[in-house]
């Protein structure tokens, strides 16, 4: 399998930890080790500290499939397949479901490997979200780029980068186009509960689809990255047999601390995701009066959810002359939408993606308007 270079992860290999103001990030604020064991009982406390650093389940930790079943209103712990992260899940999504003779259909724009990878196997059908829509999904156009091949249909909402939420009669509408035609839904769900507080988020497509793969992860919505825990929850046994299979020629396992820590987050799903979205509630505002300053240079709305933005750079020049002179004159990191270039779909070249999911947005909103002062 031959996979281009992943645009995203390279350019923050290159900016994330060196620009001083992050300005672009699509996790919650982080905690830390000790605010998260807090969280636990005693008994956890104790477990954590004297752990056995051998092996785990190529499943995962039966109590760790357990809380994350928990999160769904119907699934058992039969249904979850634990991953090393988020990525990983993808991979053996897609590889597990598709074969050279498939075709998928993905929405665009996405983030990368929800298409190259599927590209990698078979081919690939891009359908756009619309911009004048609030950019939601038209479902007559996934009709017409349905193929009698077509196994896998991917989607994301809350969406990255813009967002946006699909909505529930859409939703619905897209299951009941794939059920007769047994046609596999991956969501990448990663962004569910994170949003501005009260905001209202789709079912699990693990819920309400025999065929839906709900892929999850503690990275995003719980802020918890640095544990590498991610999940599919599905129906269909055997297509989590097969991803389990799969899952021996890549991490094997997850790491045992990481589950430990992972299963005190999600039997404190609430809390966290409560303190996650108060951070946002707190920063929108801050973005609301930033792009009031300066109209002229920004076409703003905001998102449905999630902790990111995807506003359109109306200034001179183009967007990635912008963001690489913010960068590196005053520090600011933000992702231009060419990052987001799709060969399926349409190329979106004015936009950029921020984030407001973390503590700290002040001093990089000042230095982001003192630069625009000195340039203008």
């Amino acid at each position: 399998m031959q996979l281009p270079d992943f645009r995203l992860e390279t350019h923050f290999s290159k900016w994330e930890f060196k620009a001083q103001f992050h300005l672009t990030a699509s996790d919650a604020e982080s905690l830390s080790l000790d605010e998260l064991l807090a969280m636990g009982t005693e008994q956890q406390r104790s477990d954590f500290q004297a752990m056995w650093l051998g092996y785990t389940e190529t499943w995962g930790a039966p109590d760790l499939r357990e809380a994350i079943a928990a999160m769904y209103h119907d699934r058992s712990p039969d249904d979850v397949l634990c991953f090393a992260g988020a990525s990983e899940g993808i991979f053996a999504a897609n590889n597990v479901i598709l074969d050279a003779e498939s075709h998928a259909i993905v929405v665009t724009p996405n983030y990368q490997s929800h298409e190259t990878l599927p590209a990698a196997i078979c081919e690939v059908t891009g359908v756009p979200l619309d911009p004048d829509d609030d950019w939601s999904l038209d479902i007559d156009r996934v009709a017409a780029a349905i193929r009698p091949n077509t196994k896998l249909i991917t989607i994301n909402f809350p969406h990255n980068p813009t967002g946006a939420i699909l909505s529930l009669d859409r939703y619905e509408a897209l299951v009941e186009l794939c059920r007769p035609r047994g046609i596999y839904i991956l969501h990448d769900e990663i962004f569910n509960g994170l949003g501005p507080t009260g905001t209202q988020h789709l079912p699990w497509i693990a819920d309400i689809y025999e065929r839906g793969l709900s892929l999850n992860v503690t990275s995003k919505a719980f802020g918890l990255p640095g544990l590498r825990i991610g999940w599919i929850t599905c129906q269909d046994h055997d297509v989590l047999d097969r991803m389990e299979r799969f899952k021996h020629y890549l991490s094997i396992c997850n790491s045992g601390p990481s589950e430990r820590l992972a299963i005190i987050a999600l039997e404190n799903r609430d809390r966290i995701l409560a303190r996650n979205c108060s951070i946002i509630d707190e920063n929108l505002p801050k973005w609301d009066a930033f792009f009031a300053q300066f109209p002229d240079l920004f076409d703003w709305s905001r998102p449905d959810g999630s902790c990111m933005a995807f506003p359109r750079y109306t200034g001179l020049g183009d967007v990635e002359t912008f963001t690489e002179n913010l960068v590196e004159q005053a520090g600011v990191l933000l992702l231009p939408s060419t990052i987001y270039r799709s060969s399926v779909g349409p190329s979106i070249d004015d936009r950029f993606r921020l984030g407001f999911g973390r503590s700290g947005l002040d001093e990089g909103l000042t230095a982001m308007t003192e630069h625009l002062m000195q340039s203008s």
